[in-house]
């Protein structure tokens, strides 16, 4: 399909560098795509640097460093440095792992605004299974020394079946260490979450009683703390507007330097350009790529007569695609797609053999499961189930 260019885009205001698919955690439900065996080749210090002036020069303002972990590329104090003198509010986005307080205090020289610090789990010895490494005490200790260096307190836990009964214990702990803002993150289903579907996906019943929860102490901690907790997309019927609509604001750049609407879009059947061959002014405006799922002529019913268009997009292009088969298919969330009933009959499905489910290995995410991976793909629309023996 050639790019619809029916509207003009906006400014890509918010840049997300995956500096690294590498990462000290094996989270199962990691959204980075399953082929991170392949991002050997990543961009240099150079390249990042180039990347973060030509963004700024188009008018991006916010700035996210991410991964993998961010805090493996040893250049990360000089690409902070470049980015504050560049203008940009800088935000890290961490497990903590890697880290330690010098390296707090250089980036604090350096200019950084904001570190956001990922917890698996309120307890030990939940969140080092999770994670896959013993790192709750770590990250603890990193989380005190952020307050302490006067940065926002800002913690992340991503939501899912294993841990989502914690949500009170969960918000506890994020009083205890003097949160001003926490995300619970419910999983969205792409990447290393997407093949570990059956053993993620919370019941409608802890999902209820997790959303009371929050509402709780979301009224109770009213200025003290912000709760921003959104329910999984699979459990509503209407798409959210993702990413402000493709190609609108947000801007990823993957370790090897591709260039992407969405940090889950690589896995959709689109040829995506490259910061080491164009620069970021075509890529933004004039590449196929970006202008693919742009506006509303590459529509099909019954998004494209829907009132709702406007404020939803459609909804996701990577769910269309990989529940669907088609990205141009209205995402299946939502209850005017021919396909929502497919996605309820799976959602209940996974509820009802839910204990026989849980009985099956998780497959975590690591370079040995992803060569694995890499061996025997899955079908396009299906969820690949996760091997016997899977560490």
């Amino acid at each position: 399909m050639a790019g619809s260019k029916n509207s003009t885009p906006g400014k890509p205001l918010w840049l997300l560098g995956e500096l690294t698919y590498r990462c000290p955690l094996q989270c199962p439900y990691c959204s980075n795509p399953l082929e991170i065996a392949r991002y050997k080749d990543e961009l240099t210090t150079a390249d990042w640097v180039r990347v973060l002036q030509q963004c700024r020069a188009m008018g991006s303002t916010q700035l996210g460093f991410s991964g993998g972990e961010p805090l493996v590329r040893p250049d990360l104090e000089e690409l902070i440095e470049e980015s504050h003198r560049l203008g940009y509010y800088s935000n890290l986005i961490t497990s903590g792992v890697g880290m330690d307080e010098a390296r707090i205090k250089r980036f604090k020289d350096a200019g950084l605004d904001h570190i956001q610090i990922s917890f698996q789990a309120s307890d030990a010895e939940l969140n080092n299974y999770l994670g896959g490494t013993r790192s709750f005490q770590h990250k603890t200790e990193m989380a005190h020394l952020v307050k302490q260096y006067e940065y926002p307190m800002v913690l992340n836990i991503v939501l899912h079946r294993k841990n989502i009964d914690q949500i009170a214990d969960i918000l506890d702990m994020c009083v205890a260490l003097q949160a001003d803002y926490v995300e619970l993150a419910s999983t969205q289903y792409y990447g290393w979450s997407r093949i570990n579907i059956d053993q993620l996906l919370p019941t409608a019943e802890q999902l209820q009683r997790a959303e009371r929860i929050a509402a709780e102490y979301q009224e109770r901690l009213a200025g003290k703390m912000k709760v921003i907790y959104v329910i999984p997309d699979y459990y509503s019927n209407r798409p959210k507007a993702c990413m402000n609509g493709w190609g609108s604001i947000f801007l990823t750049i993957t370790p090897d330097g591709t260039a992407l609407p969405c940090h889950a879009a690589g896995q959709l059947p689109i040829e995506f350009p490259n910061v080491r061959e164009h620069e970021l002014q075509y890529i933004w405006y004039e590449s196929a790529g970006f202008n693919h799922y742009r506006g509303f002529e590459w529509m099909k019913e019954p998004c494209k007569s829907c009132p709702e268009r406007f404020k939803d997009f459609g909804g996701c292009r990577c769910q269309a695609f990989m529940l669907t088969g088609d990205a141009a298919n209205a995402d299946p969330v939502c209850d005017k797609s021919r396909h929502h009933a497919e996605l309820l009959a799976d959602v209940e499905r996974i509820g009802r053999e839910g204990p026989k489910l849980d009985a099956k290995p998780i497959l975590f995410r690591n370079m040995r499961n992803s060569k694995r991976l890499l061996n025997t793909p899955p079908a396009i629309n299906t969820p690949m189930p996760a091997p016997r023996g899977g560490s």
